[in-house]
Parts: C-alpha cells; sequence; structure tokens
C-alpha cells in the first residue's frame, strides 16, 4: 500500500470529517423545496464534538422569519432532538458514510414531516451540498438541494 493510501485510510479510521467548518448559503445554486418562504441567509457551523458534530444554524427566510437552531449528534444513527427556532423537523439522526458524505434523517414528532438528506462535501473541499426528498408539513413529497460554500 502507498504512503498516500495508507494516510487515506488513517484519516477514515480516525474520523476524518470534511463537513466541519462553517458554511454560507448559496441561493442562486440552490433549489428550494415548494411552499416554504425561500431562505434569504443561512450559515451553517459545524464543530467536532464527541463521535460527531455539534451543528449550529442562523438565517432568515425571505418572510423575514428567523432561522436560529442546533443540535449535537454522534455519527451512529440514533435520533437527537433539535433545540432553536423555524425548523420544520424537531429531531435529526445522523451517520457518517465517509468524510465528505453525511446521511440525515429528519422527522417531527407527532407531525408529517419526514426528510431524508445525503450532504456531500466536493472534491475540492469548497462546496457542501445537500439533497433532500420527503414528506413535508403539508402531507405533500419534496426535493429539494442546498448548496452552501465554505467561509
Amino acid at each position: 500500500m502507498t504512503t498516500s493510501a495508507l494516510l487515506a485510510a488513517a484519516a477514515i479510521t480516525f474520523g476524518a470529517d470534511n463537513t466541519l467548518g462553517t458554511w454560507n448559503y448559496n441561493a442562486e445554486k440552490s433549489t428550494p423545496a415548494p411552499g416554504l418562504s425561500q431562505v434569504t441567509s443561512l450559515t451553517i457551523t459545524r464543530e467536532a464534538a464527541d463521535g460527531g458534530a455539534k451543528v449550529s444554524v442562523k438565517g432568515q427566510r425571505a418572510d423575514g422569519v428567523k432561522i436560529d437552531f442546533s443540535y449535537t449528534a454522534k455519527y451512529d444513527g440514533k435520533e437527537v432532538t433539535i433545540a432553536g427556532i423555524s425548523q420544520t423537523w424537531d429531531t435529526t439522526a445522523i451517520t457518517q458514510v465517509d468524510a465528505n458524505t453525511i446521511a440525515e434523517e429528519r422527522s417531527k414528532k407527532g407531525g408529517k414531516y419526514h426528510g431524508t438528506y445525503l450532504t456531500v462535501i466536493s472534491k475540492d473541499g469548497k462546496t457542501m451540498t445537500a439533497t433532500s426528498k420527503g414528506i413535508g408539513a403539508d402531507g405533500k413529497p419534496f426535493t429539494a438541494q442546498a448548496v452552501f460554500d465554505r467561509q
């Protein structure tokens, strides 16, 4: 095995996570889900936490509604509660597929909302793309793609 292959394998083994950092929403490259007021600004900060990530999200929608929520979750696929305002879900469960990919399942307890998300970091590490599909709070199917630029 070459030195670079050994280093790559070691990085994954020791929990490399290229999703960590601060990311800004790119409205021009994103395709939002229908039926919601469009996001005009959004910043996601992902920090390393014991076996997972601490995620903080702040922003605003076109109708003036603030977005401000956070959670800390391990990459074990177990559900955790979201704290904050202006999200359509109240729980999330995440797993790390590899150093550049996170799978997430979001739902609203007692509600209709349920979505799956696949977040992928580009090869150059400058772009994060979250592709989602599911059933919205209104009970209708949705698909969306949110693109973020590394700050």
